[in-house]
């Protein structure tokens, strides 16, 4: 991508508000000072009485004034933004989300954007730096929580998750309307997608804005914080690690029944040994065609190609039942362990290694989406 554009030419501001003040109306005019030729400005059903600030704002032939006759909230306002984007200025080449309260400065958001046109093909996160002092404690604490959360629970390292100065390519303003949420969630949820999507993130650093004097926010730090959580909670049910989880219990769950009643029955006419190979190998057949199915219908939802996602599934497959089979049956004949209940343990073991190693070669390879 040519680092000669030049942003403010060639993509969009985003810029939702509820009952807007003078802060809003400095943002708009340095916005246009700054040479911004395309702001997009969402009243998301503000009081009657702030709404002269986005009847000013149209007078600039820069604006595009878009109303939501009720508040339908931040997530809602930012979709209408992005449909607008993609519907009336198709030329540009992404968008950039603002808040109008005045704590993005214009340098930073020429920054994000330049940024993104330079890698064309990431979405670009301004963040803040919360270990600076004079920050609200509640911005502090809820920042520093989720980004906690974002790590653990998702592997998503992002040094401020509730950023709201976000560079946009507009490749992705399609799928970003059909995400979940309508308030503060959204966002979190679009953070979230991109990394089930594969969407790749840079970080921008940019001032910390706050005025310990007049500092507001439609932000509820109780409520919002309760929506926030429950995306989360959702987003790692329905990922395909839980997903993957359940088919590789319920797959484990006929293959040791299998195995089981196989060594049971064969080990007074083949010796312990070859019994459990032969039992590994039956009930591994029976329980991968039992996983592949789940994997590629469920877990991964594949629409690639079943033929060759199973073809895949097999060259991994056969390897990692080797793997096991070897492993079990030398452990098995050198401890000699004639108990089932002990053997079972010891495939227990043996198969749990190597779970998580095929989860990522799965993703990453058999059903990897386009």
């Amino acid at each position: 991508m040519s680092n000669d554009l030049d942003c403010r030419q060639c993509m969009g501001i985003v810029l939702p508000s509820l009952d807007p003040d003078t802060k809003f109306e400095k943002v708009v005019e340095g916005l246009i000072q700054a040479g911004f030729q395309h702001i997009i400005i969402v009243d998301d059903g503000s009081k009657a009485e702030n709404r002269h600030f986005f009847d000013e704002a149209a007078r600039h032939s820069e604006c595009t004034v878009l109303t939501h006759e009720r508040n339908r909230g931040k997530g809602r306002a930012l979709k209408t933004a992005f449909a607008c984007a993609r519907d009336k200025f198709p030329a540009l080449r992404g968008v950039i989300t603002i808040d109008g309260d005045g704590q993005h400065l214009t340098e930073d958001i020429i920054a994000c954007g330049q940024k993104m046109l330079a890698h064309g093909d990431s979405v670009v996160l301004g963040c803040r730096n919360f270990d600076l002092p004079g920050i609200p404690p509640r911005s502090v604490a809820g920042n520093k929580t989720t980004s906690r959360f974002f790590r653990v629970l998702f592997g998503i390292r992002l040094s401020d998750t509730q950023t709201g100065l976000r560079a946009i390519p507009a490749q992705y303003l399609e799928t970003f309307c059909e995400i979940e949420g309508e308030r503060f969630e959204y966002e979190t949820n679009m953070l979230l997608y991109m990394k089930r999507l594969a969407i790749p993130f840079l970080e921008q650093p940019i001032a910390t804005v706050y005025d310990p004097d007049d500092y507001s926010s439609h932000y509820n730090a109780v409520r919002d914080s309760l929506r926030i959580t429950k995306v989360m909670l959702r987003f790692l049910v329905t990922g395909s690690g839980f997903r993957y989880t359940v088919s590789a219990l319920l797959s484990w769950v006929l293959d040791n029944g299998l195995y089981l009643l196989g060594r049971g029955l064969l080990a007074g006419h083949l010796g312990l040994a070859a019994a459990s190979a032969v039992s590994q190998t039956g009930a591994r057949v029976l329980s991968s065609l039992f996983n592949f199915n789940m994997n590629n219908f469920y877990v991964f939802q594949n629409k690639e190609g079943y033929w060759r996602a199973c073809a895949k599934y097999y060259c991994l497959c056969v390897p990692q039942t080797l793997i096991s089979l070897v492993v079990l049956t030398g452990l098995v004949d050198a401890l000699q362990l004639a108990s089932p209940v002990l053997a079972s343990l010891v495939k227990i073991a043996v198969d749990t290694a190597l779970f998580v190693i095929s989860y990522f070669i799965q993703k990453k390879w058999v059903f990897k989406k386009k």
